[in-house]
Order: C-alpha cells, then structure tokens, then sequence
C-alpha cells in the first residue's frame, strides 16, 4: 500500500511539473516573441498554402495477355502475337502511382500534372487534414501536362491563391511543396535559377517555357505547387526532366491559368493555329529565292486565319520563331505544337531578300475547317456512310467515314487512297463518324506524319501520310 501511494506522489509530482512548465511557457513573453521571429516569410508562405496542398495516388488497370513468344525477344513476334493470337487468355493487374496537387478553388477543382492522371481508373486524393476523396478528371491537356481534377465535399474546401510567373526575378525564392517518395507535405525552398526554358521530355519532345529551380522535382512532387514568398503559386512542379540532380521545372502559373478556364468549361483545350502551310526549303528553292540559311517556306495560308490577318504572304521564309531558330519543318510544328489560344508569337521572315518581323496571337482552330485542312494538307474529302453507300462500294463496316474523293498527286493520292475506302481511326483515334473525322484532323495538323486505319473491301490497313 505504501509503495502504491509512492508510485501515485511520483506521477502527482511529473503532472504537476509538466504543468508548471506549460504554464511557465506560455506565459513567458520571450518565448512567444522567440517563436514570432523563427515564422519567416517561408514559414508563413508553407502555412498559407499547405491546406490547400493534397496527395494523389492512382491505380491503373494493367491488361496483358499471356505471350508464347517472349522469349524470343524480337519485335517481330511481338507484333506477329498482337494480330493473330488475340483470343489468348488475358490477365489484368493493377499498378498505383503517387503525385501531388492544389485546390484552386472552394469547389474542389485541383490543379496537377496531366501525366499525374493519366490513363488512371481510380483517384484518390487526400487532404491535409487526412480526409479522403475519391476525384474525377474533369479535363486533361497532355501537350502542356496540365489536368483538373475533382473532388465533392460538403465541407468547405481551403483554395491556394494564384500568383503571377511573368514577372519572375532570378534568384528570388520559391518554395515546392509536394510529396516525393509517397512522403506527404513535404516543403523545399531554394531560388528561381532561370525563367523561359526548354528541356527535352523523355518522349524526345521538346518542351518550352518552363520556371527552373534549385530544387529537384520527383515524381511525388510532380503536380505540387510552387510558391513565392507571399503564399501564392507561381506554377507547377513536374518531374519532366530526371536527367540532372537538383534541377527543377515548373510549369509558369501564368500559362496553367489559359488552359485551366477550357479545361474546366469544355474538358479539352482548343488547338491553337496561326493557319500556315509551311514546306522544307529544298536546294532549287533556295536558289529560286535567292536565300541561303536555315528556315521553312509559306506555301499557303487560310483565308480568316491569324496568319492572313497579320499579312504573311505565300513565299515569305520563316526563319525564327520567338527567338528559336527555324531549321526545318519539324522545327516549325514542334514549336506551333506548344501554342495555346491566345498567345502572343513572334515571328521573323524573310521576304524578298530583306527581314520582316510580325506579330501574331494564335487562335483556336474553326472546327468547320477541318474539312478544308483535310482537303487542302491530305488531299481528300470525305462523308457519313449511308446505306446506299454500303450497297455501292459493297462496305463490310457499319463505322468509319468514306472518302469521296482524291486529289491527284496529293498525299492521299501517292499512297493509293480512292473513293470507296473507309478511314476508321486517325492516329489510333477512332473515327466513327464526321465529327470524329473533324477532331481527329484538328489535332493530328501539327504531327510530322498522320497515321490513318484505311478499310478496303474485307482488308483493312494502315497508311501514313506526310501532310
């Protein structure tokens, strides 16, 4: 009994002294003022923006089907087992990946990398506060890496503020804020090193304008957003580039900002164009022009299009754009590709023998050219099949749209497309119908090459077209 009333004096004395010690603390002026000091802007900045900081993991459906011929380890066989032995038994499995976001409003719209997302058959998204969410993608945009997600909550969201990267000091500080490795809210802060850059994906592209930093991104920190120092994202980190150690890339807010509007409203981003057809400056042109140097030649221009607008010409040579020098034209469409309704676009041309400058802002593609761009770059025309259609050219498929006409000497033409054949998908883009035709076109008129599925009688293959 004696040594239990110890044990109770003991545990009496530690509670009390705890207590003592609290009471000591928080009534000790110095020690408030101490902690004051040590918030530094980088302190307040992580408070302010952290709520509104989530983890993203995504499951994605693996489907594989059992392949006799793997060991072979030839793309022959692969390729052999992918068109004849499609009825072997399928095995499914699920792959998780992690990433991170933002809430930019209260709604629960999160703004997050494109490449977070995609191809995912489950979200989850959890809040700082542990809480989570399953998400759904609103819209995604691959060639910028942007996506929206989101989440319904009936509890009130917190919601970053959004900053401006178009007046970006070099050397100022920024802070990334994500979650690396499936570590949550972890915060690194370091400096802006440049603004404008271009780095190489690893699908070779080439993409532009990005914020570099001290500061590695990984892919858990992919989709995180980086802040100033007054609490406000400037962009967003992306783990693009795993080539260097503490380098950093964020996509600048101010361009996240136009795609995030027509993602939300249309789930999409409209194509951009300056409506140009440009070809390759080949020896006996360049003499014909009297130009020697590097750059692509405007062979035509669509009426009511930036490009007839700001008064380009047939003929003129464009030799940069921006201030990326013009090589050829996988040079043009890699950076034509990057555009966004709206922007603003340099360009510098060669017309007879003296140097032009122009300015032209990129617009959304007029869906009702489609046809024309179809027509005027491929060389074909084409319409919903009907069933007379089916009974003329005796067509097997109930999908697709027929081609109604060729232009000699087109691209079409050299392949050996005729009236009769059904394209059925553009790009392996399924082309149903019209419409599907339309959209298919709009996004394939910057590729260096349009891969078409041609249906001919019971045959079916594959034709490629250099437009």
């Amino acid at each position: 009994m004696a040594g239990m009333h110890k044990k109770v004096c003991r545990a009496s004395f530690l509670f009390g002294s705890i207590a003592v010690f609290a009471l000591f603390v928080l009534s000790d002026p110095l020690w408030g003022r101490e902690l004051s000091q040590r918030k530094s802007p980088v302190v307040l900045a992580v408070e302010e923006v952290s709520p509104a900081v989530v983890n993203i993991n995504t499951e994605e459906v693996i489907q594989e089907r059992a392949n006799p011929f793997s060991g072979f380890n030839d793309p022959f066989f692969d390729e052999f087992f992918k068109n004849f032995f499609n009825t072997f038994p399928q095995k499914n499995y699920k792959r998780q990946s992690l990433g991170s976001g933002v809430i930019i409003n209260e709604k629960g719209y999160i703004l997050t990398n494109a490449h977070v997302v995609s191809r995912a058959t489950k979200i989850n998204v959890q809040l700082s506060n542990r809480k989570e969410y399953q998400a759904t993608v609103v819209g995604a945009d691959p060639k910028s890496d942007i996506a929206i997600i989101k989440i319904d909550s009936k509890d009130k969201l917190p919601a970053a503020r959004m900053g401006r990267s178009n007046d970006l000091l070099i050397g100022e500080t920024i802070i990334a804020i994500g979650n690396p490795f499936g570590l949550s809210h972890t915060v690194t802060s370091g400096v802006v090193s440049a603004t404008n850059r271009s780095i190489k994906g690893p699908d070779g592209k080439l993409y532009h304008d990005f914020i570099q930093i001290d500061a590695s991104i990984n892919p858990g920190n992919s989709g995180g957003p980086l802040v100033n120092i007054n609490g406000e994202v400037i962009g967003i980190n992306t783990a693009i580039y795993r080539n260097g150690e503490g380098i950093g890339f964020a996509i600048p807010i101010n361009k996240a900002k136009r795609i995030i509007d027509d993602l939300i409203s249309y789930g999409r981003v409209h194509e951009a164009w300056l409506g140009i057809i440009v070809q390759d400056i080949t020896p006996k042109l360049a003499e014909y022009f009297h130009f020697k140097g590097n750059g692509v030649l405007i062979s035509g221009i669509y009426e009511q299009s930036p490009a007839h607008e700001a008064g380009l010409e047939r003929g003129d040579i464009i030799t940069f754009i921006k201030n990326i020098k013009i090589k050829g034209k996988a040079d043009y469409r890699n950076e034509i590709s990057n555009l966004i309704p709206n922007d603003k676009v340099k360009l510098t041309l060669i017309r007879n023998n003296k140097k032009l400058i122009k300015h032209i802002s990129a617009a959304a593609i007029p869906e009702n050219l489609a046809m024309e761009i179809a027509r005027k770059q491929l060389g074909l025309s084409i319409k919903d099949i009907t069933q007379s259609d089916r009974q003329k050219y005796g067509l097997y498929t109930q999908k697709g749209v027929l081609i109604t006409e060729v232009i000699k000497n087109s691209q079409a033409g050299k392949v050996g497309l005729a009236p009769g054949d059904v394209i059925l998908r553009i790009n392996q883009q399924k082309t149903n119908n019209r419409k599907d035709f339309k959209k298919g076109i709009i996004s394939s008129r910057n590729r260096e090459s349009i891969t078409l599925l041609v249906q001919r009688g019971r045959k079916g293959y594959y034709i490629t077209l250099e437009p």
